[in-house]
């Protein structure tokens, strides 16, 4: 399990000097997660008003993926390629 959080007006948050990549002026890193439907999965995201910078597409080494960022600018890629399949 990954748990991933929002940056929040917290104590750590600030002793971490954590920001968003918007405020950090750009993305930071990318997470990739492996989807069952890549289609589907970008269909929900564009209808919930997700910005898709690329994809769905397939891709060179295997698979089928798209990358967005969410709303704090943080990079997220999707995809069908598993290294461990």
């Amino acid at each position: 399990m990954i748990m991933v959080s929002s940056v929040k007006e917290t104590e750590f948050a600030c002793a971490a000097k954590m920001r968003t990549a918007a405020e950090a002026g750009g993305s930071t890193m990318g997470l990739y997660l492996i989807v069952e439907d890549v289609d589907a999965h970008a269909a929900r995201a564009r209808a919930a008003g997700v910005r898709i910078i690329e994809g769905p597409d397939d891709k060179d080494y295997g698979g089928r993926g798209y990358s967005a960022h969410d709303p704090e600018g943080n990079l997220w890629s999707f995809g069908s390629y598993d290294p461990w399949a």
